[in-house]
């Protein structure tokens, strides 16, 4: 029997929308301080650090094999170097909102990409959904995304969109991953993050000085809640709660990052974002019905 989730859950679950929802914002008010690379590489070296030691406290251990650390080299950038970096410079040029609804995407590039290199088979019902959630995509990016020479806002859309591809294809490896300790994966994967990140953002951008104010709080706010302390909250529940019980967060972050981005940052939310919203939300329902059905379905 799959495992009920608790208030504790249910407030866990709420905290992740919250948290990560908000990133996006927070990522705007980093990017007044400091360069994309820096914000990138400082969050994740942050988060790096912090799950480290807390790898450390727990006496958490280290993956063995060939086969593990071969992977983990591979997620580690698809999983945080690349959309942490595309994310902030695109961010630049795009609403905190906008950035928000692309990472929607993310479970919809997780199915095709599952289909064709493992057993988790598209059926007509999650094809369905995935073509609608894809409806909703094209819409976010509007017709200005055909025009890629002219401007670089289209160039930004679309590389929100690639952030949520690198998300999903890291997904698909963290599932044909060999086990490992789940805190740990994050350390390590974060760690081989900023190794990437680093000598890019020191080479590029150099040493970043202290920022005073926002910009500088917002920088220790994303390595240390977002990265760090998310890891820790979503182990927490997929753990006690299931896997199934955490996809819950997929529909709470786009409504968030909206939220955020007009309340906070003052974003204007043009009309095809809240149309975008209902086809991604829609498509992410229908191609998860079964599962989240399950979830629901009163004990007898």
């Amino acid at each position: 029997m799959a495992p009920q989730p608790t208030l504790t859950n249910w407030l866990s679950v709420i905290a992740l929308g919250l948290i990560w929802g908000g990133t996006f914002m927070v990522v705007s008010i980093a990017l007044q301080g400091y360069g994309p690379l820096t914000v990138a590489g400082a969050r994740t070296t942050l988060g790096a650090v912090s799950l480290l030691a807390l790898m450390q406290v727990l006496g958490r251990p280290w993956p063995r094999g060939r086969a593990v650390w071969t992977y983990l080299a591979v997620i580690g950038p698809l999983n945080t170097a690349l959309p942490f970096f595309l994310l902030s410079w695109s961010q630049q040029y795009v609403p905190s909102a906008f950035a928000g609804l692309a990472m929607a995407a993310m479970p919809l590039f997780v199915l095709p990409l599952a289909h064709l290199v493992s057993d988790e088979k598209l059926a007509l019902r999650k094809t369905l959904g995935v073509i609608l959630g894809f409806v909703g995509a094209a819409v976010l990016l509007g017709p200005g995304a055909l025009r890629l020479g002219q401007g670089i806002v289209p160039l930004a859309q679309i590389a929100c969109l690639g952030a949520a591809l690198s998300y999903a294809v890291a997904s698909v490896l963290t599932r044909r991953c060999p086990p490992v300790d789940a805190i740990a994966m994050a350390a390590i994967t974060l760690t081989v993050g900023a190794v990437c990140l680093v000598p890019a953002m020191l080479l590029i951008e150099g040493v970043p000085e202290w920022q005073p104010g926002a910009p500088g709080l917002a920088i220790l706010f994303l390595g240390l809640v977002p990265t760090a302390l998310a890891a820790l909250l979503r182990v927490t529940v997929v753990r006690s709660a299931g896997s199934v019980f955490m996809t819950l967060v997929n529909y709470q972050v786009p409504v968030w990052s909206m939220v955020f981005g007009a309340l906070v940052l003052n974003e204007a939310l043009p009309g095809r974002f809240f149309v975008a919203l209902a086809l991604i939300l829609a498509g992410l329902a229908i191609s998860q019905w079964r599962r989240q059905r399950r979830l629901f379905k009163v004990r007898a």
